[in-house]
């Protein structure tokens, strides 16, 4: 079928997790009508993430973190109006224009010509029926406070005052925080911001863009607005002191510096190894192959790492991602950590029997430290487990093989890995 999946397949090679030499095509479905104008341009620039209908629910969603704006809620977390209220269009503007750091949403500036970047601006609008029926309110953004001594020792005291180190910590680390476990208002997961890391604040880390988020609050998140809380003074003072929070990025450390980062970062792994391991995951890409899709390239609901993926390697044959979740009967759960240590590392499976050097990148995995690969299994064994018996590879006929080997061989030919959509599994059932 045809989607832009190169969201799907870059995620999945930046993690070493396919072959270098592997082409990856999809099954071919009928194209739609194209569209024109501004929704030409959402379709071409934005669905892969946010999905045609911008529901949050494009091929790359899967892949992920922070997911992808729904925006059908009209719900946007970065904006100069009041909290709850609707964006900006100057806002919407801005996003597209600029990014937002730390997230896969890339700045379009230089991509999209300014008149383009409003057309797309002005089309989010219709994905949303609030904005047909509300109006956004602006809210009144006062001078700033220069960061002097005073404004920095204030801002300190009302950093603890207003509670803001119950969600990142006591000097902005997240370290010693109270709310461990955030979700949002679409009850995924949620990680308060490091505000030691600057050039991953998502609405900008000078002290003006700082004092805007405390000012408006960032909607969809438990992140308040303390515009009732705090005058507008203290708001600035609070705003100076975490912009002095942030620390060099590595490349500008010491050594000293450097070696202490990763100390603190270790110290940090090994306190929570299931995050450790959920942060692995994602980066190895797993959910690449493992989650299956539908005919959009969409991950199909309650099949998260449940296996199920048809690929057809030539000239080796059809093979089915195996299910990742602790199900004793078609998952992991039956086998011991160091079953699936082999596997990773190693390419043998519980039988004995050898894995192919792709799509399963174990060579580029046989590298892991022993505290990664024990946070990557925890993370997998606290997966809700899934019913989803996977079925044995199933090899070409020898005429297929000797020709699939001559089209190689002999005419130089290159043949794909084809991702089928669909779950090649049994019917995926999330347990209790």
């Amino acid at each position: 079928m045809a989607f832009p999946s190169w969201a799907r397949w870059s995620a999945a090679c930046t993690g070493g997790v396919l072959a270098a030499a592997a082409v990856v095509v999809l099954a071919q479905a009928p194209a739609p009508s194209p569209a024109s104008g501004a929704q030409a341009l959402y379709e071409t620039n934005c669905s892969s993430c946010h999905g045609k209908t911008g529901h949050g629910d494009g091929p790359a969603a899967d892949m992920l973190d922070p997911a992808p704006r729904d925006f059908t809620k009209g719900i946007y977390k970065f904006r100069t109006t009041a909290s709850g209220s609707l964006p900006a269009g100057d806002d919407l503007i801005h996003t597209i224009t600029n990014g937002l750091p730390g997230t896969s949403m890339l700045g379009w500036r230089g991509r999209l010509t300014d008149d383009q970047i409003g057309q797309i601006a002005v089309y989010l609008k219709t994905l949303s029926p609030r904005f047909a029926s509300e109006q956004p309110t602006p809210v009144a953004l006062s001078k700033p406070v220069p960061p002097s001594s005073a404004s920095l020792a204030k801002g300190k005291k009302l950093y603890s005052d207003l509670a803001c180190s119950a969600c990142h910590g006591d000097v902005g680390t997240t370290e010693n925080s109270v709310a461990t476990v955030l979700k949002d208002d679409w009850g995924k997961d949620l990680r308060a911001a490091d505000l030691t890391q600057p050039w991953a604040f998502r609405g900008g880390s000078t002290p003006e863009a700082i004092y805007t988020r405390l000012k408006t609050g960032i909607n969809g998140t438990p992140m308040p607005s303390f515009s009732d809380t705090a005058k507008d003074p203290d708001l600035w003072d609070v705003a100076n002191y975490v912009a002095t929070l942030g620390r060099q990025p590595v490349w500008k450390m010491s050594a000293d510096e450097v070696k202490a980062q990763y100390e603190r970062e270790k110290r940090l792994a090994a306190a929570n190894p299931a995050e450790r391991g959920r942060y692995m995951v994602q980066t190895m890409g797993c959910a690449h192959c493992h989650t299956p899709i539908d005919g959009e390239g969409r991950a199909l609901p309650g099949l998260t790492l449940a296996g199920g993926t048809k690929l057809r390697l030539v000239v080796w044959g059809d093979v089915v991602a195996p299910n990742l979740t602790p199900d004793n009967e078609t998952g992991i759960g039956r086998y011991s950590d160091d079953d699936l240590k082999r596997a990773i590392t190693r390419g043998i499976k519980h039988d004995d029997t050898r894995m192919l050097p792709f799509p399963m990148g174990w060579p580029g995995f046989a590298s892991m430290t022993p505290e990664d690969l024990d946070a990557v299994i925890k993370y997998l064994r606290s997966l809700p487990p899934v019913s989803n018996r996977i079925p044995p590879p199933v090899r070409l006929n020898v005429f297929a093989y000797l020709g699939a080997k001559f089209q190689m061989l002999i005419l130089g030919r290159d043949y794909p890995m084809v991702f089928y959509p669909g779950n090649a599994g049994s019917a995926g059932t999330p347990k209790s």
